[in-house]
């Protein structure tokens, strides 16, 4: 009876997961537009999709009904995350762009330390010695790297601040992933007040860069430039907590 029992599951559950993954394919391709307006040019859409799919495959092999969240709920997550674990493999930024965002970095924290008021845009450019336009052409440069991972410290699955907080290990992982999360809460409410406006509307109420431009009423690119400053804000702050 028992093996009968077997052979019936192992017969009805393939079908199950084909049914699961056609019912549910709209759903990566929503997830994967979704992220896509959030990314930069340089992600596709067809790149997102396929790893969805994955994730897709992967939820309907392990989604339990017992545990209470419901399979959308659950392959939600799974098709956001194994897109997002893709788009953390390529890193397409230029080793230039990396140094010169350490660099931003730098100048804010010592102008900070400095003056114990937030960096403005021409004290960061006047510090690095460079103009105002250029200074705006770093944050551009920035804002095609990993900047838009800025989930990843929210214990989303996505860095804004490269290495942050990982490497935790030990029986105090938990409290310290807790007291990392507690300190870029803080220094979230830190920011200069139109930064974190930026991060709100962007991350909170999930507008893209053009609808937070509208918002405000700049252009698109003078939000990025904002993003990103205040991505390589908290990326100081946030270095400062982790080394204290």
């Amino acid at each position: 009876m028992a093996a009968t029992g077997l052979a019936m599951y192992t017969e009805v559950q393939p079908r199950r997961m084909d049914e699961l993954v056609e019912d549910y394919a709209p759903l990566v391709k929503r997830i994967a537009n979704h992220l896509l307006a959030r990314l930069p040019a340089s992600v596709q859409v067809d790149d997102l999709i396929q790893s969805g799919m994955v994730g897709l495959l992967e939820a309907a092999r392990n989604y339990d009904g017992s545990k209470g969240a419901s399979f959308e709920t659950y392959a939600s997550i799974r098709i956001r995350g194994a897109m997002l674990d893709e788009i953390r493999k390529g890193d397409w930024v230029p080793r230039s762009v990396h140094r010169k965002n350490r660099e931003v970095s730098e100048a804010i924290k010592q102008i900070e330390n400095r003056t114990g008021r937030d960096a403005k845009d021409h004290d960061i450019a006047e510090y690095l010695g460079i103009s105002l336009n250029e200074y705006y052409t770093v944050l551009k440069d920035a804002a095609g790297g990993r900047l838009f991972s800025f989930e990843e410290l929210l214990g989303e699955g996505e860095s804004v601040t490269e290495g942050i907080g990982s490497g935790i290990k030990g029986p105090l992982e938990g409290l310290q992933k807790n007291n990392f999360q507690d300190n870029l809460a803080s220094a979230i409410k830190k920011l200069p007040e139109r930064e974190q406006l930026v991060l709100a509307l962007y991350y909170d109420e999930e507008l893209n860069l053009k609808e937070i431009g509208q918002v405000l009423g700049v252009s698109e690119s003078r939000v990025s430039q904002i993003h990103s400053q205040a991505a390589l804000r908290l990326r100081t702050r946030l270095t400062d907590w982790q080394s204290a």
